[in-house]
């Protein structure tokens, strides 16, 4: 998995956000995108995610020395990120149930034995409206970890959790990200720890 970025550029109104980004991330590395608040980092994640558009400039992803079509990328990326909405109606079984008819999770995995292994399978049938902001950020990762997709997207994963969530968020990473092409963007060295790169933006 290749992702090539090229001279992107993201303004809203009048105000660019960033200009003149070139990179190329390449599977199975972690990358770290840092920068003071306003850089940037988020908006550059989610135009990677294809769930925003640039204003200038590209960005083209490859799998397997295939272009993924655009309005396929969603197939082949996860992103968790504090202001993604959950469907707060849903119990966390009917929303990772649900969740998994657009994204298929990794092999031996179901909606059952993500919720225990995250911690939270005696509130499987609670829902999630009733969910701490910490328990809440739990589902946001496990939906994306969890998913059988190269491209693992991660902003700022550590937000509303306690020491406890801390240390599953290591372990996810240690354990679900073999040949994944992991991006993190945040200024905590804590939840970019296992990245190889860095990438500062606003300088």
């Amino acid at each position: 998995m290749t992702i090539t970025v090229t001279e992107a550029g993201k303004r809203f109104n009048r105000d660019w956000i960033f200009r003149k980004i070139s990179l190329q991330l390449l599977a199975p590395k972690h990358y770290a995108i840092t920068g003071h608040n306003g850089s940037g980092k988020s908006t550059l994640i989610q135009c990677m995610a294809g769930s925003m558009l640039l204003s200038e400039g590209k960005i083209h992803c490859t799998w397997q020395a295939q272009a993924i079509d655009p309005e396929k990328l969603h197939r082949y990326v996860s992103l968790a990120a504090p202001y993604l909405e959950l469907i707060e109606e849903m119990t966390a079984m009917e929303f990772l149930e649900y969740h998994s008819r657009f994204k298929p999770f990794k092999s031996g995995y179901n909606a059952s034995n993500m919720l225990d292994s995250i911690g939270l399978s005696k509130s499987a049938n609670k829902q999630i409206r009733y969910f701490s902001s910490g328990m809440k950020q739990r589902i946001k990762l496990a939906q994306a970890f969890y998913s059988d997709t190269p491209i693992l997207l991660l902003d700022e994963p550590c937000t509303n959790l306690d020491q406890q969530g801390i240390e599953l968020y290591k372990e996810l990473i240690a354990n679900l990200t073999q040949d994944r092409l992991v991006i993190i963007g945040s200024n905590d060295p804590i939840e970019y720890e296992s990245c190889e790169e860095t990438i500062r933006m606003g300088v």
